[in-house]
């Protein structure tokens, strides 16, 4: 059953989703690929979650295309996974996404360190705006979110109505703990992130992105000394 923005109701999600709900995340990826093909893309940001979804969608799609936002402002060791992936898994196709505005061009125009004056601003031409440009040549794209990452992604459902992006967002990773992420990039032996290992358990660009102290949500390092806590990517307009 393929669902569309344009088409779906409110029950067309709940009937889907209940069908869908004993299935596991292999399962939902087939299921996904088999109802989409070509219309659905990966945007992935390279972390934990990303690297296990990753694995699993090679083994059911191997040439699926995969978006990562470069926002030109990534750490190098998210540069040099995404180097070691592409080793790996030779077959996908993963696409470099960049903003139309190079970061002099952006300092150019809004002032240096954006990021520090308007968070809201930067991300919006970094990634909101090239996700945007993606997403637009495909009928539904998949995210890593887990229910337990913040009270924001607690009821994420697996097809969800992407009001953001009129899309359709898949999300095979919503019943996950973080432990089960670990176990499963340690018992297939995946490539990471190095940050991972200095208490950098979610990552984004480096400038609005530090290391977590013990007992902090996982979440607390992303947009620092900030109220902000999404880029966006996952809110409603």
């Amino acid at each position: 059953m393929q669902l569309t923005y344009q088409q779906a109701a409110a029950e067309d999600y709940e009937a889907l989703n209940h069908k869908l709900e004993r299935k596991d995340s292999l399962e939902i990826l087939k299921w996904a690929y088999q109802a989409y093909g070509d219309e659905l893309v990966y945007a992935c940001s390279f972390g934990a979650e990303g690297i296990v979804l990753i694995d699993m969608i090679h083994k059911v799609k191997k040439d699926a295309v995969i978006v990562f936002l470069d926002t030109d402002f990534h750490f190098k060791e998210t540069y040099e996974l995404i180097e070691k992936v592409q080793q790996r898994y030779p077959t996908l196709r993963i696409e470099m996404t960049k903003p139309e505005l190079t970061p002099a061009e952006q300092a150019e125009a809004h002032g240096p360190a954006l990021w520090k004056v308007n968070p809201d601003l930067c991300c919006s031409i970094r990634k909101l705006i090239p996700l945007e440009q993606q997403l637009n040549q495909y009928t539904a794209w998949i995210s890593g979110l887990r229910r337990e990452q913040s009270p924001t992604r607690a009821n994420t459902q697996f097809v969800n109505q992407d009001r953001r992006f009129q899309s359709i967002k898949i999300c095979p990773l919503i019943h996950w703990t973080e432990e089960e992420i670990w176990m499963y990039i340690r018992l297939h032996q995946l490539p990471y992130n190095e940050l991972h290992d200095k208490n950098y358990p979610s990552i984004g660009c480096e400038y609005c992105t530090k290391p977590v102290l013990e007992g902090e949500d996982a979440r607390s390092g992303r947009w620092a000394n900030s109220n902000k806590t999404e880029c966006g990517l996952h809110q409603d307009r």
